[in-house]
């Protein structure tokens, strides 16, 4: 991941609407959810959730398929896991032991 990916992803993900909205969605994996149910899910009009949830299209987190009438909105974990990667990469400057309880951690969940 480049760093002006990585930029934009944590830029998106920088708005409460956007972070629940993609937590939201990532609960919801593999199946996804319906944009009607996440608009529900967040108060919001239609129009004002579709431009938060473009910036997260835009920003690679997060893809749409449509089944039938409906556009079902999914995370992508694939992209979650390359930012993390890349956040914790060059982090504790190779020491894996400091990375452990962060490890742990997620292995728990």
């Amino acid at each position: 991941m480049l760093e002006d990916e990585a930029l934009g992803a944590l830029a998106a993900l920088a708005h409460p609407t956007r972070l629940a909205t993609f937590r939201l969605l990532v609960r919801h994996e593999p199946d996804g959810l319906a944009t009607g149910a996440l608009v529900a899910a967040t108060g919001l009009s239609q129009s004002t959730f579709s431009t938060h949830l473009a910036v997260l299209q835009r920003a690679g987190l997060v893809r749409s398929e449509k089944r039938g009438r409906h556009f079902i909105q999914r995370a992508r974990i694939d992209a979650l896991g390359v930012l993390m990667l890349f956040l914790a990469r060059d982090c504790c400057e190779g020491r894996a032991d400091l990375c452990e309880p962060l490890l742990a951690e997620l292995a728990r969940c």
